[in-house]
């Protein structure tokens, strides 16, 4: 067996959650290895949906305009029973949210994430399989088959499965794997309906037919994708087709390697159940397909991790699935990313299994209901069912990383996501920024410090400068803006004290002091209404965009070398058992 040199952290499973693991890590410059037994990029259209969130994430890694420009938008969701229209959802999400709902065939996903990594200099190594591995206190050792035959044994300092619902990373682990299975199997295809089907554009369609019990015993569920007409259509399997066979780890899920529907069949379910006739063409790919809900005990072991399938699935319904192992992989990254350069204590990797199980759970229960009662059921009100939906609700304010609450009810808390607003000016832009604007590029932890020009926010900058020695940091200045009411006083007061030989009002156009730190002035007042600081008010964003703590100016010495303590204890223990 051919023995090579170490690397860092080996991933293992070149999906969208594999390729967004391998990107946050290198983006914050750690060396990883990311290898798929697959021979090339499947052409299925499995996770089609994309969530606001997860655009948000990808904001900061800089790669969202890619993902812009060849997705198409998802507007709403058409709902038909027994042929007549029971629902329509229109996806209109609050002006701050600064993306909305969109579809994306998962080809396309991975295309783009492997483009991106490949511009930090990182390539999948396919047709590369992950045999076994066993783990030690100071790293894992891996044996990998490649390509060609040949045996390989590496050592890493950590080991990430993002290898599916058939994971052998958890299965070595020995992590459970509870849930159950849905009975019903389903068949999903990529086609085309002809140009003069009039669905809304944007509009996915979910239609039933109800047995006499009020069950629903026929569906058709259509997602719009790239292209003239063309959908992803997913719909129960006639009885002529071959049941799929059971897998041989027991958990039914995913895409079968039996036989898969053709037109004809799709045909005749669109025939059955559309609201309006249409023609079916261009069929891509299709397959058949199993449901399971599932979740592990435990995100990982010591120096192991799972993430995305490999730690939990559930029904498709809202597009979570996805969605929720990109944002497993980016928790993980940025966490394993600084503990590998020695800027973290191991024990922080504990808080991945503490922040994100809970979040597993929560998406595997809900999907699970709005599978089997329909989203009409859902007790919260359409908002929050629907910023929900979007994962703007995901927060970890119990997690162990969390700092104390500050600030007025209703204000962004420690473990919240760090909202996003628009208008931050400086004199130089012509145009306004957005806050994803400003902290674009920058890949660690950002402090934000909001408050008047004075002795308060200086004194606070020099003090969040001094922190960076102990952790990288970001340190800006918001200040605040003027109402336009304010702003025309401020102008005759200028007028009369100038005439008076006294001083000016406050511009907003005018250079503020140096800080020593970048300032913006919230122009717009966006800022001050998301955040509502209390006074002289500093914010901590963590790289993954949630915020890890919330203090008044007077004590940013304090509240920084708390939130990096939280980040470096228990120095010096071997990792823990997560």
């Amino acid at each position: 067996m051919a023995r090579t040199g170490t690397t860092d952290v080996l991933i293992v499973g070149a999906g969208p959650v594999g390729l967004s693991a391998a990107a946050e890590l290198r983006r914050h410059g750690v060396s990883c290895r990311l290898v798929d037994r697959l021979p090339a990029r499947l052409p299925y259209a499995k996770a089609v949906g994309i969530q606001p969130r997860t655009l948000e994430l990808w904001d900061r890694m800089g790669l969202v305009r890619a993902v812009l420009e060849a997705a198409v938008p998802m507007r709403g969701q058409l709902t038909y029973v027994d042929g007549r229209e029971a629902a329509r959802i229109d996806l209109v999400l609050p002006p701050e949210v600064p993306y909305g709902f969109a579809a994306l065939p998962q080809y396309e996903t991975e295309r783009l994430l492997e483009e991106y990594l490949a511009g930090l200099g990182t390539a999948i190594e396919r047709g590369t399989e992950l045999v076994s591995f066993g783990q030690d206190p100071d790293g894992v050792t891996a044996e990998l088959r490649t390509a060609s035959g040949a045996a390989e044994e590496l050592r890493v300092r950590y080991l990430i499965g993002c290898d599916g619902a058939h994971s052998i990373v958890r299965k070595t682990l020995g992590l459970s794997f509870e849930g159950g299975a849905f009975p019903a199997t389903y068949m999903l295809g990529d086609v085309v309906a002809e140009s003069d089907w009039d669905l809304p554009e944007g509009y996915a369609l979910r239609s039933e037919h109800r047995a006499p019990d009020g069950s629903t015993d026929d569906v058709l569920v259509c997602i719009p994708l790239p292209g003239a007409g063309r959908y992803r259509m997913s719909m129960m399997v006639p009885p002529e087709l071959t049941a799929p066979t059971a897998a041989p780890d027991g958990v039914a899920h995913g895409l079968d390697g039996g036989q898969g529907p053709d037109l004809s069949h799709l045909q005749a379910v669109v025939d059955r159940l559309a609201p309006r006739p249409t023609r079916l063409s261009g069929l891509r790919w299709s397959s058949v397909f199993r449901i399971s809900h599932r979740i592990v005990d435990r995100y990982g072991e010591g120096r192991v991790f799972v993430a995305g399938d490999a730690a939990h699935i559930h029904p498709p319904t809202g597009a979570q699935g996805m969605n929720t192992g990109v944002q497993d992989a980016v928790n993980l990254g940025w966490k394993l990313a600084l503990v590998v350069r020695g800027e973290a204590g191991p024990g922080l990797l504990g808080s991945y299994d503490a922040e994100r199980r809970p979040v597993g759970e929560e998406v595997v229960g809900r999907t699970v209901r709005h599978s089997t009662q329909g989203f009409e059921t859902d007790p919260d009100d359409p908002r929050t069912l629907l910023l929900r939906e979007a994962q703007l609700l995901v927060g970890y304010r119990n997690g162990p990383l969390s700092g104390v609450p500050y600030g007025p009810v209703g204000a962004p808390q420690p473990g919240d996501r760090a909202p996003d607003c628009t208008g931050l000016t400086t004199p130089i832009a012509v145009h306004p920024f957005r806050l994803l604007d400003v902290l674009r590029g920058h890949p660690g932890h950002v402090v934000l410090l909001y408050g008047p020009e004075g002795a308060e926010l200086a004194a606070a900058a020099t003090e969040a400068n001094a922190c960076g020695g102990l952790l990288p940091l970001t340190v800006l200045a918001v200040l605040p803006g003027e109402a336009p009411e304010e702003a025309v006083e401020a102008a005759v007061e200028a007028e009369t004290a100038t005439a008076g030989g006294g001083t000016a009002g406050v511009d907003p156009t005018v250079p503020p002091p140096d800080l020593g730190v970048p300032a913006y002035r919230d122009a717009a007042g966006e800022f001050a209404r998301l955040y509502l600081p209390d006074g002289g008010t500093g914010f901590v964003v963590r790289p993954d965009g949630q915020l890890a703590a919330r203090f008044p100016l007077g004590g940013t010495a304090a509240a920084l070398s708390g939130c990096l303590r939280a980040l470096s204890v228990p120095l010096g223990n071997p990792p823990a058992a997560v």
